[in-house]
């Protein structure tokens, strides 16, 4: 073909591509942050795309855009959104396991319940499904997300405290100083009031490791496995389940007993969190605790270390003639609850400044929060070190 020939084509062929279909260039306005959910997930309409694959979310309105959150009892999760990440616990018959919802990025916690058990593990896990899904609107309580069952195995999905239990918390801190004591009761007796007058449940194992709380400052009650739901607000139990350390006289005597029983253990809690240790002495054995709780004098706060206040809370809660206890509502105005009111306690930063392993740190823009937790998991403690030096340096 001659030079000639050549260019004629040419420009035979930029004639066709004037007259012909043109490219339309997004706007500036239009970026692929629009259609990105704050984990990273690709969203349009009804479609989700990320690393997992794709996903079509039906809703009953064609125009009600999807959940980029897991509500509660959301009939749309399902056991394989959940991607497993650690162990982080065991109970009675099962574990608790970190797991992180593909779609939203969400973290729960996953308690997985084989059924070949005893039946009496077996009634408490079903108290437990039954009191988790009636309590899933107090913001003291640990939320029950769902529910599943496949082939002998009970999966309940919870809500993920990642500043742990109260009694992890102790082992960093080894006391909690009162005003921190303080919000932190309110905090407690506030799920105590939701279960014992409106949802008529006595907790029955109230402790250390049942309280959980997160970097935003919250403390919920956890660990229905032992509750007992009562017709009315007057009714007793008889029956003798929980654990021995932190039962009140009444139940450790056979006798009946009610919601008031819960608050003996609170007593026992919060007096260990402000002197370090349990507030019964070592004992020889399991039998000889028991003994001194139903036949010695009740245990009570130093009166030379602590406040009256807080010495009365204390009073006010051990009690081991269970009439002489104070009921929750009662103890939500006692003094030593308000004593502190004008300090405005952050118990957010006193979590995260304690130095536990557990705690998420904020140190990014709300939408970008840094995870201690999770991220140490996934990549280990010395480069989780590394991205908290860095993440504070910007």
């Amino acid at each position: 073909m001659s030079e000639r020939d050549a260019q004629r084509k040419l420009k035979r062929g930029l004639n066709l591509a004037r007259s012909g279909p043109t490219l339309s260039v997004p706007t500036q306005d239009t970026t692929i942050g629009k259609f990105l959910t704050h984990s990273g997930t690709f969203k349009d309409g009804d479609l989700l795309v990320n690393k997992d694959g794709l996903r079509i979310v039906s809703h009953s309105d064609a125009g009600e855009a999807p959940p980029t959150v897991v509500k509660p009892l959301d009939n749309n999760m399902s056991l394989a959104d959940l991607d497993s990440i650690k162990v982080i616990g065991q109970g009675s018959g099962g574990i608790v396991q970190l797991v992180r919802h593909k779609w939203t990025g969400q973290f729960f916690a996953l308690k997985v319940i084989q059924l070949n058990i005893q039946e009496s593990i077996r009634n408490q896990i079903a108290q437990e499904l039954k009191i988790s899904l009636l309590t899933t609107q107090c913001p003291n309580v640990v939320v029950c997300y769902q529910c599943f069952y496949d082939n002998g195995v009970i999966s309940i999905v919870l809500e993920f405290m990642d500043g742990g239990s109260l009694a992890d918390f102790l082992k960093i801190v080894k006391t909690i100083p009162e005003p921190y004591l303080a919000a932190i009761c309110k905090q407690v007796l506030k799920g105590l009031i939701y279960l014992h007058h409106e949802k008529h449940i006595i907790h029955r194992d109230l402790k250390p490791s049942n309280i959980l709380i997160n970097h935003r400052g919250e403390v919920k009650i956890s660990d229905f496995g032992v509750s007992a739901i009562i017709a009315s607000s007057s009714a007793q139990r008889d029956t003798f389940i929980g654990t021995y350390n932190y039962m009140a006289p009444e139940r450790i005597s056979g006798q009946k007993h009610g919601y008031i029983s819960d608050i003996w253990s609170l007593g026992l809690v919060v007096l260990e969190c402000a002197t370090g240790q349990f507030p019964y002495p070592v004992r020889g054995n399991f039998y000889e605790l028991l003994e001194a709780v139903v036949d010695q004098p009740a245990p009570f706060a130093p009166p030379d270390q602590f406040s009256p206040e807080f010495c009365s809370f204390i009073s006010d809660c051990i009690q081991k003639n269970a009439a002489d206890r104070k009921s929750a509502q009662l103890l939500l105005s006692h003094p030593f609850l308000t004593m502190y009111d004008d300090l405005e306690i952050d118990l957010a930063s006193y979590f995260t400044s304690s130095g536990t392993p557990l705690a998420t740190f904020r140190t990014c823009p709300p939408r970008l929060h840094f995870n201690y937790t999770v991220f140490s998991l996934y990549f280990g403690s010395q480069v989780c070190s590394q991205q908290m030096k860095k993440s504070r340096d910007v």
